[in-house]
């Protein structure tokens, strides 16, 4: 069994956990929730629990504003979404005993009523003990300008019970969480401890939240966040987005997303360091992520469409894009709108009068005749070629391309 501690020493993966976690990470398969995939590598059970009850009242930590409350279809219909991501990096199938598993907490809070609560979880956990916590003291204190309701008061509660529940029902010694979980996650073993007795001992362990070197949160980007879901982002603009990212962030990134060794990761480090115009790093982990969270299939066609941009390329490989593909690679350039009846004109009049990709028939000729323009990535040798239907990518797209890096998309109405 694979020390889990050491594991997320040199990952980076480490900011608190309580005296005797590693101890006990050694000593026993422990079964533990959140932060699991490199857990279970290391030979322990991981158990991802669903917020389905959390989930319709907020938490505190960090966050200006409540969540939205969410409907009971919603909520199961999200759990099962998740698990589905989620079965990319864990194990559920397994015959071991660490075989991953999946719970949603609103199956043992829905019935629970306010009273039951009070008398059963409430009475051991002080308010003086809850207002302590770093996370209410901020929303206290004026850091959020809403303050805090009641309701996101009582999650520490509600996560606590959730970890007492699963040390009862499935033997969860060990809860695992961002650093802005901290204060939670203790009330969670101080909650076993003064329910069951000092006897039980309950762990709790966690990651640095991820940052990118300039200091903002991971995932986001000037169009937004990055998402597994490929109906959200692309596999190609999930491969580009690990593709960009600063030679520090990669040298971080790559030991915390994948599962390469420390051995194969330090030498990518040195040869990246040789040479970092060839960005070896970041290459290894575009690949190694796009293929976890999507496939080797996506990765491929994700290369081959950065190509289209940045390297030779074919019309055979446009027509092998899927549309959303073939608009995220051609995202940033110039676009011009025509109606399909302005089609069957020649090349020189649908790119300078219709859609004003050259400034002057003149100049048209003047690069057609250097060969300095491609219809759809193939050769324009005629300006008097007639443009057709038959010419469209995907049924609506024309690009023209003017020298080697100056793209403009037609898009046919």
């Amino acid at each position: 069994m694979k020390n889990f501690v050491e594991e997320l020493k040199w990952r980076g993966m480490l900011a608190q956990m309580m005296p005797g976690t590693e101890e006990l990470l050694q000593k026993e398969m422990v079964t533990a929730y959140m932060m699991l995939r490199h857990l279970q590598r290391c030979g322990h059970r991981p158990v991802i629990l669903v917020g389905g009850a959390t989930g319709m009242i907020g938490d505190p930590s960090g966050k200006s504003q409540e969540r939205n409350l969410l409907n009971n279809e919603t909520l199961y219909h999200n759990q099962e979404c998740i698990k589905k991501q989620v079965a990319k990096f864990l194990d559920f199938e397994s015959k071991e005993a660490n075989a991953a598993l999946m719970v949603n907490n609103y199956d043992w809070m829905k019935d629970f009523t306010f009273l039951d609560f009070a008398r059963e979880v409430g009475k051991h956990i002080t308010v003086n003990y809850m207002m302590a916590k770093e996370s209410v003291q901020q929303r206290l204190n004026g850091t959020a300008r809403d303050g805090l309701s009641f309701t996101e008061f009582t999650y520490q509660l509600l996560q606590g019970y959730d970890f007492l529940y699963l040390y009862q029902h499935y033997g969860v010694k060990l809860q695992l969480g961002g650093n802005d979980q901290w204060g939670n996650m203790t009330t969670g073993t101080e909650l076993i401890r003064r329910t069951l007795g000092n006897e039980v001992e309950t762990f709790a362990l966690t990651c640095p939240l991820i940052t990118k070197s300039d200091g903002k949160k991971f995932g986001k980007t000037e169009s937004g966040n990055i998402w597994l879901d490929r109906n959200r982002t692309t596999p190609y603009r999930f491969y580009q987005f690990w593709l960009n990212v600063s030679d520090d962030d990669a040298e971080r990134y790559i030991k915390i997303f994948t599962s390469l060794d420390k051995e194969t990761i330090d030498a990518l480090v040195e040869e990246h360091k040789q040479d970092p115009g060839r960005r070896i790093l970041q290459k290894r982990l575009a690949e190694e992520v796009t293929v976890m969270v999507h496939s080797k299939e996506d990765l491929d066609m994700a290369i081959e469409a950065s190509n289209i941009l940045f390297g030779k390329s074919t019309k055979e490989a446009l027509e092998k894009l899927d549309e959303q593909t073939f608009l995220d690679v051609f995202d940033g350039v110039e676009k011009h709108e025509i109606s399909r009846d302005q089609l069957g004109q020649p090349a020189i009049e649908l790119f300078t009068t219709v859609a004003p990709v050259f400034p002057s028939k003149g100049e048209m000729r003047k690069m057609v005749q250097g060969g300095g323009v491609s219809l759809n990535k193939e050769k324009l040798t005629d300006q008097n070629r007639e443009i057709t239907a038959d010419d469209l990518i995907d049924g609506k797209y024309l690009l023209a391309q003017k020298g080697k890096k100056n793209y403009y998309l037609l898009i046919v109405k």
